[in-house]
């Protein structure tokens, strides 16, 4: 059977393509297949003539012949199936081939395939507008000359390790545009080459970083910015805690510069009263040496004199003169003797501050009538002779005060041992007074209170002074022991005398 090609068989033959009669024009052969279809037609009509000629001579070939135009015809039937099907298989890889362009060439990265020295092989459409031209003209040409020259050095190492084959490497690096455009991009690249390939090659993947850079330098700045007005505010703070500080040392400044205004003069006037104050004493010492001692002595002499003519005329009654001297001579050193403990009391040098103490106290009541208790531990006189000193001359000018201004009937003198230290009280029961008063009024009256605290201050000691209504009046002195005595020692012995 021999299938004779029709018109447009002929006119398909000329385009380069066949359709097979009754399959339709859907199954279009390319001019490969087409030559092979008229070959396979050719050989079909030679084997036909072939048959007929056997079939003339020899009878029993026709059912041959037959059997064997049934098998090419059921081949011919699978060749045209498989041929159909190769057909399907072939618009499904055009599609799929279409479909990867798609994706290669839209893709949302730069996809680019470089060989050792950077030489661009393959680039999509993306990677072509990254790097601003065509993508003809991107081929052969080295993706370096696009790296800026500060990012070339990290480029270059990055194609080093790429193709080192140590698997998938990453940088960053800045790029410029034929435009002149500046974008930065994220270069991933991982080596390509097959094992014993002639050529070394890499695929890289070219993404657009430049907003994300630009991102994390406006949160670098903002980060900046945000430390920079934090330490901005802890300045702030900070200058507004000296500034008040400062304000705060200025007045503890000028309060101290008032006090010590005050203190200076103070001490200008405590300075004129003891001038003052020693003048009186002078003068009392004066009046009391001519008027007491010159006396004394006069009348001594007179005596002398008077004795020494009746010595001359008569012996009788010169036992009872020279008595009478002898008692204005004892006088005179009773007088003397007088003004020398009221200048510094030798008691205190040779015996300790408790004799001391003992002897003012009881002269201080027979002559004033006022009742005085005197309470002291007898480690007292462990303190040094200036520490003694001022105690006692403490205790001198507190009861010289009782007596002239307190009007008070019984004083009690306490000498306490404290941690460290010792505790001298001196309370009365007489009028009070307002210390604060007393003590900044001008005049002469708080000299003594002054005198007190300036002796207490000169060894390291305080002064105090608590006088209320009804309550009499309490002088405190408290000076360092300065003994090396600890708080846990045996208790101290105390003497009471009451005068």
């Amino acid at each position: 059977m021999q299938i004779k090609p029709t018109p447009s068989t002929r006119t398909a033959e000329r385009q380069g393509r066949v359709e097979l009669p009754g399959l339709g024009a859907g199954h279009e052969r390319s001019p490969k297949m087409a030559e092979l279809y008229r070959n396979a037609e050719a050989l079909l009509g030679k084997q036909k003539k072939k048959n007929q000629k056997l079939k003339a001579g020899n009878p029993t070939s026709t059912v041959n012949t037959q059997r064997l135009l049934h098998e090419l015809q059921v081949h011919q039937v699978e060749l045209e199936m498989q041929n159909s099907e190769l057909q399907e298989a072939r618009n499904r890889m055009e599609a799929l081939l279409e479909r990867y362009t798609d994706l290669y060439d839209f893709a949302p990265v730069g996809y680019l395939t470089l060989d050792e020295q950077g030489q661009i092989q393959e680039v999509n459409l993306t990677g072509a507008t990254l790097l601003g031209t065509g993508r003809s003209l991107l081929i052969n040409r080295r993706l370096q000359s696009f790296v800026t020259p500060a990012s070339r050095p990290i480029f270059l190492a990055f194609l080093k390790r790429v193709f080192a084959g140590g698997g998938k490497q990453v940088c960053e690096a800045a790029l410029l545009r034929e435009n002149g455009a500046s974008l930065w991009a994220d270069f991933h690249g991982r080596s390509a080459t097959p094992a014993g390939g002639p050529q070394k090659w890499c695929r890289v993947v070219v993404s657009d970083i430049t907003v994300l850079k630009r991102a994390e330098e406006a949160q670098r700045r903002s980060d900046a910015m945000e430390s920079s007005n934090e330490k901005l505010r802890q300045e702030i703070v900070r200058r507004k805690l000296m500034e008040k500080s400062l304000r705060a040392s200025q007045r503890h400044q000028g309060k101290m510069l008032n006090q010590s205004r005050h203190m200076q003069e103070q001490m200008r006037h405590l300075s004129r009263q003891i001038l003052l104050a020693q003048e009186d004493e002078r003068k009392k010492l004066s009046r009391e040496l001519h008027d007491v001692i010159a006396q004394t002595l006069t009348g001594i002499n007179v005596r002398l004199s008077a004795l020494k003519k009746a010595a001359a005329l008569n012996t009788r009654g010169l036992d009872r003169n020279i008595a009478r001297t002898q008692r204005l001579v004892e006088k005179s050193v009773n007088i003397v003797h007088e003004f020398a403990r009221e200048l510094r009391p030798a008691v205190l040098d040779d015996l300790g501050l408790i004799p001391a103490l003992h002897s003012f106290v009881q002269l201080f009541s027979k002559r004033t009538h006022i009742s005085v208790h005197l309470k002291v531990f007898a480690e007292v006189e462990q303190l040094d002779a200036t520490r003694r000193t001022v105690l006692f001359r403490v205790a001198q000018e507190a009861l010289t005060n009782v007596s002239r201004h307190a009007h008070a009937s019984r004083v009690d003198v306490s000498i306490q041992k404290l941690a460290g230290g010792i505790c001298m009280k001196i309370k009365d029961n007489g009028k009070s007074f307002q210390v604060e008063r007393m003590i900044r009024s001008p005049g002469r009256k708080h000299l003594g209170l002054l005198g007190m605290r300036e002796r207490l201050e000169m060894v390291g000691g305080s002064f105090d002074v608590e006088s209320a209504p009804g309550k009499g009046t309490t002088i405190i002195a408290q000076i360092r022991s300065g003994n090396g005595r600890t708080r846990n020692e045996s208790p101290m012995k105390s003497t009471e005398t009451k005068f």
